[in-house]
């Protein structure tokens, strides 16, 4: 069974940092790619980052490119996210998500498995 736990989400200010992690047990992930996604509230969940889990390729939304970072630690099974630069819109439950490497990579929808989320705010 899949298993994707988030953790490192918290209460951090305007301009502050946090570091997400995705431990990622129950399958091989070779061919996945691993994504995240938020949601605020009264929001669409929304593509964040991904990384294939074989190669380099990373992708972001635009919203947060240049100030967040996707990575991977393949011998620990974990996803990262690396934010900077935090404002109060990136306030938002951040999930986890892992799919098939050859689907869209921005889409909720390519997504098979999710995390149960963690939650991130940014006071002002």
């Amino acid at each position: 069974q899949v298993q994707l736990v988030e953790s490192g989400g918290g209460l951090v200010q305007t301009g502050g940092s946090l570091r997400l992690s995705c431990a990622a047990s129950g399958r091989t992930f070779s061919g996945y790619q691993m994504g995240w996604f938020r949601q605020a509230p009264g929001k669409e969940r929304e593509f964040v980052a991904s990384i294939r889990w074989i190669r380099d390729s990373t992708y972001y939304g635009v919203p947060v490119k240049g100030r967040f970072t996707i990575s991977r630690d393949n011998a620990k099974n974990t996803v990262y996210l690396q934010m900077n630069s935090l404002k109060p819109e990136d306030t938002a439950v951040y999930y986890c998500a892992a799919g098939p490497s050859d689907r869209a990579t921005y889409y909720r929808e390519s997504y098979d498995y999710w995390g149960q989320g963690t939650q991130v705010t940014v006071s002002s």
